[in-house]
């Protein structure tokens, strides 16, 4: 379902920046929500299976023992990655059966997840947790980011020769 909107819907993979590019993932999920609510004929959307945290999965199938979390900005590099793996976990003690834990995002996510750093993550909540963990990229071409220098990179270097 997410692959056949992503690819209905013009400049998909546009970078709209903040506030527009809220928009634009927010209509993709409502679109999303509405169509997985007709295919399936319940709401599994927004479950709250977390506890008291308040935290919600995008999607819960609890026949198949599944989180979907539709995280597009998995190629970025500070992403929601760990905190949605927390929320399967909490899920668990919580006492909803999961054993997958399912990420739909842009092109780039799994070069971006096969990373030391979230590769990690992935290894622990499988050997510790019995879930896997599963990219899954919708169509389209990785996005290109542009390198942002930080402030440090503007100005000479303030270190004394004494530091």
């Amino acid at each position: 379902m997410a692959r056949g909107i992503a690819e209905a819907t013009p400049d998909f993979e546009a970078v709209r920046g903040p506030g527009d590019g809220d928009r634009a993932t927010g209509a993709f999920m409502d679109i999303l929500r509405s169509r997985a609510r007709q295919s399936f004929g319940v709401d599994l959307s927004e479950q709250r299976i977390c506890g008291e945290t308040g935290c919600k999965v995008d999607f819960y199938f609890r026949d198949e023992e599944t989180i979907v979390e539709v995280a597009l900005g998995l190629p970025n590099p500070n992403t929601e990655f760990e905190k949605d793996i927390l929320k399967a976990l909490i899920a668990q003690e919580c006492g909803f059966p999961v054993k997958t834990l399912f990420f739909i995002s842009r092109p780039g996510a799994i070069a971006k997840c096969e990373q030391a750093g979230r590769l990690a993550f992935v290894h622990w909540a499988a050997k510790n947790h019995d879930i896997q963990i599963e990219i899954h990229e919708l169509p389209g071409v990785a996005r290109v980011r542009n390198r942002r220098r930080g402030p440090a990179a503007d100005f000479p270097s303030r270190a004394t020769p004494d530091a």
